[in-house]
């Protein structure tokens, strides 16, 4: 197990930097800010490593980019720390202590005078919500981890920035699209991933040649049959 996690930190960090260089969407209302490919890697930490380690390496991960890059410790990146970290925490936790983010996110969306007037758009969260007492199936535990983000990012950017009611809403269908893939990438990074972790922590030369099915590798029957 301490190889696997071993393994998870060194190929999690090569990958992340390395994710920071692609850019998926652009963040409304930031100047300069984007998503990039470590929406996609940033939450899974939580199921290698637990919630609170999970947590402090999507941490180190964005800390050592910014590093690299030598980027100046604005306001908006400093912040940003915060949603994937927790999107970690979300992923590797259980269901009652997971579902509890979204209430919480809807309610201080609410208490905000601009977040009353667009009250639909905290709606959205309703639906990972529910999602979360299947976070077992991994493509929900994915979903669930990306709105977990999503929620915790527009609550600080709506404090921090505001933004009109008018904006807000229309994101909406944004949302959805951009979640969708968000949610995807995830589920496939995690599957791809493991995949490569059981192959390396159990190889022998006859196993690579062993079907697929094969219990050591995580693209099982048992593991599709557990999260898929």
């Amino acid at each position: 197990m301490q190889k696997r996690k071993i393994l998870f930190l060194v190929i999690f960090t090569a990958l992340g930097l390395i994710a920071f260089r692609f850019s998926v969407s652009k963040i409304v209302g930031s100047s300069g800010q984007s998503f990039t490919l470590f929406e996609f890697l940033g939450p899974i930490g939580g199921m290698f490593l637990g919630p609170v380690l999970g947590a402090a390496s999507a941490f180190f991960v964005r800390a050592l980019n910014i590093i690299i890059l030598h980027q100046p410790l604005e306001f908006l990146t400093v912040i940003r720390f915060l949603p994937v970290m927790l999107a970690a925490v979300y992923f590797g936790s259980k269901q009652k202590k997971a579902a509890i983010i979204f209430p919480i996110c809807i309610i201080l969306f609410l208490l905000n005078p601009i977040g009353r007037q667009a009250w639909m758009y905290s709606l959205i969260w309703i639906i990972p919500f529910f999602a979360t007492f299947g976070k077992k199936r991994l493509i929900l535990n994915s979903l669930g981890a990306t709105f977990c983000a999503h929620a915790v990012g527009s609550v600080i950017f709506l404090y921090s920035f505001g933004l009109t009611p008018a904006i807000w809403t229309s994101l909406i269908p944004v949302v959805f699209i951009e979640r969708g893939v968000f949610t995807l990438g995830i589920w496939t990074s995690c599957l791809i991933l493991n995949t490569v972790l059981d192959f390396l922590t159990n190889f022998k030369a006859i196993n690579f040649l062993k079907p697929l099915v094969n219990k050591n590798y995580l693209v099982s029957a048992r593991f599709f049959k557990q999260f898929a």
